[in-house]
């Protein structure tokens, strides 16, 4: 049988490995950050009629502009947004793919603090684009002089802040957001796939667009929205930006179902959100009662939390697995990340950390 090495790919590509978080079935799965809760019975009655009336002139192809959704898009982000200044396509990872596309290239660079979401090497390696990592202050934080620093060294033509940070958790000031626009003649994403867990410290960068048409700020409905198996991502920009993606998007990329479906998600979105203050309060009882075990959590805006003080952290997953409990070892020493799942799911989390913690 062909193995993938005896294939004349890129050399860029050899000895790589795709992206994949184990995907297990386990009763209680906390380990890529989805929503637990299914989304509202009436939700899921209207989703199913609009795919319903989809299907009859799916014969068609769908509308390339995608213009009801970026209308509904724009309404939901308030902020006095236009349509214009709305994109969507497949989950948010192919809207930063499409940023890569037409921003990055051969001969240009991206730079990103690690540790952060693994995608956007990946998305800069497959965009023949260089990838730089640097590193972030003590508790991963970042600061305007740190992000000057790096981009006064490293001279990207984009620049990746993910706000709050994965898979740390870890909040971003507006101010973070200022020096990076103000230090690159670059392109500045903003990738806030968890901004609806934030506690409200920080505005959405959104609110910085007006007067920055090189900010770029990438959304979700996978996290909040509980729409994760939809892949619908967004992005808000200056309707050029807008204009530069469609240069590098393929033709009718968003089907005629993942339309409808987002559109109705998006007209429910108060009874879509309504789980997220429960997530809230899950997330923050994990920081205090992870805590209390003698772990170190990391202060977090996102719907998970990545706790050090783990000794053997493989072991340690395998360990919760044999329980039924899937969670993430994202390879920085010493530490595990959760999602804040359920009220059950979470009980029976840090029950089971518990009794493995005094085990030890």
């Amino acid at each position: 049988m062909t193995e993938l090495s005896d294939l004349p790919i890129r050399d860029s590509l050899k000895g790589r490995t795709p992206y994949g978080a184990p995907q297990l079935h386990v009763p209680i799965a906390l380990n890529v950050n989805e929503n637990s809760h299914r989304i509202p019975e009436e939700v899921a009655i209207d989703v199913v009629s609009r795919l319903a009336k989809a299907v009859l002139s799916i014969n068609r192809y769908p509308d390339r502009e995608f213009t009801a959704l970026r209308e509904k898009l724009a309404a939901y982000l308030g902020h006095n947004l236009k349509a214009e200044q709305l994109w969507a396509a497949n989950g948010s990872n192919e809207v930063i793919q499409q940023i890569f596309q037409a921003f990055g290239g051969p001969g240009r660079k991206a730079l990103g603090f690690k540790p952060t979401y693994s995608m956007y090497s990946l998305i800069a390696l497959g965009a023949d684009t260089d990838y730089f990592e640097a590193e972030r202050a003590e508790r991963y934080e970042l600061t305007p002089e740190l992000i000057r620093s790096a981009i006064e060294e490293h001279e990207p033509n984009i620049v990746m802040l993910c706000s709050p940070n994965n898979p740390t958790g870890t909040p971003l000031s507006l101010s973070c957001i200022e020096a990076a626009y103000e230090a690159t003649n670059g392109i500045v994403v903003v990738d806030e796939a968890y901004a609806e867990f934030s506690h409200g410290q920080e505005e959405s960068a959104i609110s910085l667009l007006p007067g920055r048409p090189r900010l770029l700020v990438s959304r979700t409905m996978s996290k909040a929205f509980a729409f994760a198996g939809a892949r619908l991502g967004y992005l808000a920009a200056d309707p050029a930006v807008v204009d530069a993606l469609r240069l590098v998007r393929l033709p009718y990329h968003l089907s005629a179902f993942t339309q409808a479906a987002a559109e109705a998600a998006l007209d429910h979105s108060e009874a879509m959100l309504g789980t997220v203050a429960d997530i809230q309060v899950q997330r923050d009882r994990l920081l205090v009662e992870l805590a209390e075990l003698g772990y170190d959590p990391y202060r977090s805006d996102s719907n998970f939390v990545l706790f050090a003080g783990v000794e053997d952290p493989q072991g340690m997953f395998e360990a919760l697995l044999a329980k039924g409990i899937l969670v993430r070892n994202v390879g920085i020493p010493n530490t595990l990340r959760v999602t804040a799942g359920t009220e059950a799911e979470t009980t029976a989390f840090l029950a089971a950390l518990a009794e493995l913690t005094h085990q030890g």
